[in-house]
């Protein structure tokens, strides 16, 4: 079965935000730029896009809302291998742990590969954060889990209710505060159920708002569902946050316009054909309101 260029999602490799694309065994990355134009159609059906670098053997359909986009197969093998499912318990690596700051209230802590740097919490969408240590896998996942219960923290955060706060972000001081005055708590944890094997590392902390295009971008209020075959996006990229992409729109705001966000991780395994963002005026793909209503008429 032969396919065209399928999106494999967006990474943050650096301060700005790549599509990934895939045909086969060949590769493409579009680097995204705020202001820039993005347009395109989904053809057909969305197929599973495998695991851990490999075809899925079955071509398998997957539903339009999933956001892993894969086969009951390839998902059990993509976590055969993760380091979230505790599987690389003699990983040699050495990992860190951190606090993510999303929104008022809306922080977690969590453990990354140090090489990766921070493109884990860009990928994330965390708005800002701070490293608390480095050391050998065992050891940042024992942190993790005293950090969680002393400080009263999830080691997860919906999307949904990292988008339902995003347009309404306060000062770069205050959501910084958030994260100072944890650090501060989780410090005074070590010695005491912090393993010594891992190395606390000193407050730095990075806003991410600036890179995101939060601080100067309209707030969103909708998000598309899913996407249909033949359903076209197009808009102007204003902002991005891990996964999401926020696109202005045509039309005034209560009319088809204003901002929507698009998570990437739902056009992951589908074919998608370029459309020119100047010319497509009549496009539509189911929306749902951010906060939480009800779906409205698909539009863009």
């Amino acid at each position: 079965m032969a396919f065209g260029w399928r999106c494999t999602g967006v990474a943050w490799p650096g301060d700005v935000p790549r599509l990934g694309w895939s045909k086969g065994a060949e590769r493409r990355v579009s680097t995204l730029a705020y202001g820039g134009g993005l347009g395109f159609s989904a053809v057909g059906e969305r197929h599973c896009v495998g695991a851990r670098g490999n075809v899925c053997p079955l071509g398998a359909v997957v539903s339009v809302r999933s956001t892993g986009a894969r086969c009951p197969e390839c998902a059990r093998l993509d976590r055969a291998h993760s380091v979230a499912a505790d599987t690389l318990l003699d990983d040699p690596r050495t990992y860190r742990v951190y606090l993510a700051w999303f929104g008022p209230g809306l922080v977690k802590v969590g453990i990354t590969r140090e090489e990766r740097g921070a493109a884990r919490l860009r990928e994330q969408g965390a708005v800002v954060f701070s490293w608390l240590g480095r050391g050998p896998l065992m050891a940042a996942r024992r942190t993790e889990e005293v950090l969680r219960a002393a400080l009263g923290v999830p080691d997860r955060i919906p999307y949904a209710r990292k988008r339902a706060v995003r347009g309404q972000l306060p000062g770069e001081r205050e959501r910084l505060a958030e994260v100072v005055e944890l650090y501060g708590r989780a410090a005074e944890l070590e010695g005491r159920g912090w393993p010594e094997s891992l190395e606390r590392l000193p407050l730095g902390v990075v806003d991410h708002g600036g890179i995101f295009g939060l601080d100067r971008a309209p707030r969103a209020t909708r998000s598309v569902r899913e996407l249909v075959d033949g359903g076209v996006v197009v808009g102007e990229l204003v902002a991005a946050a891990g996964p999401d992409l926020h696109l202005a729109v045509d039309g005034g705001e209560g009319e088809g316009g204003g901002v929507v966000v698009l998570d990437t991780r739902l056009i992951t395994g589908w074919e998608l054909a370029a459309v020119d963002p100047a010319a497509a005026d009549d496009v539509r793909v189911p929306l749902i309101d951010i906060a939480g209503g009800g779906v409205q008429g698909g539009l863009f």
